[in-house]
């Protein structure tokens, strides 16, 4: 009886033991956002913006979810690479892309639609294609801008080197419109989801050709936030679009909707980007 009885003495501790080895999950999350300096929020209108979302994930865990707004992206990816943030959902895609590439993030979602790069000119433009561009004059966004990456790339798939052209890189994308009307130069690039794109199609002027779509606005999860709390998380998402609140969360963000299933398309971003 003794020996059963200090055997139960054995196994209880080892249970215990092996109880307080698995790591707790987290129960109150970070939630960085950010839009880039280009985005025209601060951090009361991040708040107002994506805390409904916040909300939403943070009742998925039994947990609280809190934003932080992140305006610069090297404090961003600085954030990133010291574990800072337990989430992260910016755009331009390319951070939290390199979140899962370089700093161990975790996939969570992408955000519907995707992006594309626009490549616009005026509507009484003789350019007609893409091969029509060649030596013509270009208008981008800052030289290391993502939506400047974006459309090198789809150039470069296209036959044209962009560095190869005469380019002139601004800082506002708003600029871009007004370059392109006033003929100043011949084509310029903005982002599908930008106010000046839209502003763009509501002027009656042209788009000579859209990229490939690429992931746009993707949530990650640091190494902290757990496989069943992601996987949580991932099902709360999905289901936003069954309801009217859940509708209204997506408006107030300015997306349709997540995707859940398409890890691979960003991991494959950065390659087609080139960095």
């Amino acid at each position: 009886m003794r020996n059963i009885y200090s055997l139960s003495l054995i196994t209880l501790a080892l249970l215990a033991t092996a109880v307080e080895a698995q790591p707790n999950a987290k129960k109150q999350l970070s939630l960085a956002v950010s839009e880039g300096t280009s985005g025209g929020i601060d951090a009361e209108a991040a708040r107002a913006k994506y805390q409904p979302l916040a909300d939403v994930l943070g009742k998925a865990i039994g947990g609280e979810v809190k934003v932080v707004f992140v305006r610069e992206f090297s404090v961003l990816e600085k954030g990133m690479k010291d574990n800072q943030y337990d989430l992260v959902i910016a755009r331009p895609s390319d951070y939290p892309a390199r979140g899962l590439r370089d700093y161990q993030y975790k996939f969570v979602a992408t955000a519907k639609p995707d992006g594309q790069c626009m490549l616009i000119v005026h509507k009484d433009s003789p350019l007609k294609k893409v091969a029509d561009l060649k030596g013509k004059t270009f208008i981008m966004p800052e030289k290391n801008a993502y939506m400047t990456r974006f459309c090198r790339a789809e150039l470069r798939d296209q036959g044209i080197i962009l560095d190869s052209e005469a380019v002139t890189y601004v800082r506002e994308q708003g600029a871009i419109p007004f370059s392109i009307e006033n003929k100043i130069t011949d084509v310029g690039g903005v982002a599908s989801y930008s106010g000046a794109y839209k502003q763009w199609l509501s002027s009656g002027h042209r788009v000579i050709h859209q990229s490939k779509p690429q992931p746009y606005m993707p949530l990650v999860a640091s190494q902290g936030v757990t496989a069943e709390q992601i996987g949580k998380m991932q099902g709360a998402l999905n289901e936003l679009g069954s309801s009217e609140a859940g509708n209204q969360v997506l408006k107030r963000v300015g997306i349709t909707g997540f995707i859940t299933t398409e890890e691979s398309r960003l991991r494959k971003l950065l390659e087609w980007l080139g960095v």
